[in-house]
């Protein structure tokens, strides 16, 4: 058997949590609309009969404006570190701009083997996409071009066998039934933050965080009392909407999601904090044992 490691990387918003939890077939990372939706880096564990390869998702890679973008460039920039294969991903319906040579330029140091993955290939015509894969051969030399459809699902498979040659190491790395290196109460504050950031489209910003306070597990159900963080009242009266509206239903479908993990009844209480200064927010997060940025 062999394995390896794989790092995803793009700019934000090209694809990548879908691609994981595609290849997964289950939902691992959280999805958006709205770039900087992945702040982690988070590991999903692929093992079939002759291989177990685990997928690195990254935050995507930026020119940052804040504090907030400097962390995720650098939790992306170190997921690289001892990685077998690069998986670059661009969405072909945005084209490359500045943003994808801005990525690719940082990862031509890697010295890693590097397979350009061109997502959303359902968006445009076969004719096109002929035509960006020879645009794109010039960028840099490549390792392989592959065209996919990570929503759909199309050529994802192909894809594992293509990665399958480049991995280096005999025998497995993790053990049997390793599925992930996140815990229970990440996957929990991240399905909270997914609903937040969908419902609200983009009248709250990606730095919003989600904080499991409690979690009492029984045999028939799982109590879970959660707190979301924002930096303005303006943001807490957004997500708590009116008569506590747009927080019920946030509730509601984080509940239906969590339900499916724990195979059991969940009772989700969600609460709004504001916190208004960056330090207070990572005193506050630390006091609790917490990555600031892990909820």
């Amino acid at each position: 058997m062999k394995s390896g490691f794989v790092s995803i990387i793009g700019r934000p918003n090209v694809g990548k949590s879908t691609l994981l939890n595609s290849i997964l077939e289950t939902k691992l990372a959280i999805t958006s609309n709205k770039a900087g939706t992945t702040r982690n880096i988070i590991q999903g564990v692929y093992e079939d009969e002759d291989s177990q390869i685990v997928f690195v998702d990254t935050p995507g890679i930026h020119k940052p404006t804040n504090k907030l973008g400097s962390i995720l460039n650098k939790k992306a920039y170190t997921s690289n570190e001892n990685v077998d294969l690069i998986l670059f991903l661009v969405d072909v319906e945005a084209g490359i701009g500045k943003g994808d040579l801005f990525v690719l330029n940082r990862m031509k140091e890697e010295k890693i083997p590097i397979i350009l993955v061109l997502n959303k290939v359902d968006k445009i015509n076969k004719d096109r996409l002929l035509e960006m894969i020879m645009e794109y051969k010039d960028l840099h030399d490549f390792a392989e071009i592959f065209p996919i459809s990570a929503l759909k699902n199309d050529n994802v498979n192909q894809l594992i066998k293509t990665i399958k040659n480049y991995l280096l190491t005999e025998g497995k790395i993790f053990e049997d039934d390793t599925f992930t290196n996140i815990s229970t109460n990440f996957y929990i504050s991240e399905i909270i933050r997914e609903k937040v950031l969908r419902k609200t489209k983009q009248e709250v910003p990606h730095s919003v965080t989600c904080l499991v306070e409690k979690k009492i597990e029984e045999q028939d159900k799982v109590i879970i009392q959660a707190t979301i963080i924002v930096d303005r009242e303006s943001i807490k009266k957004i997500i708590v909407g009116k008569n506590a509206s747009m927080l019920k239903s946030i509730g509601i479908d984080a509940r239906i999601d969590l339900e499916g993990y724990f195979n059991k009844k969940v009772y989700l209480e969600l609460f709004v904090k504001v916190i208004k200064k960056w330090r207070e927010k990572e005193k506050y997060l630390k006091e609790l044992g917490l990555d600031n940025l892990e909820g």
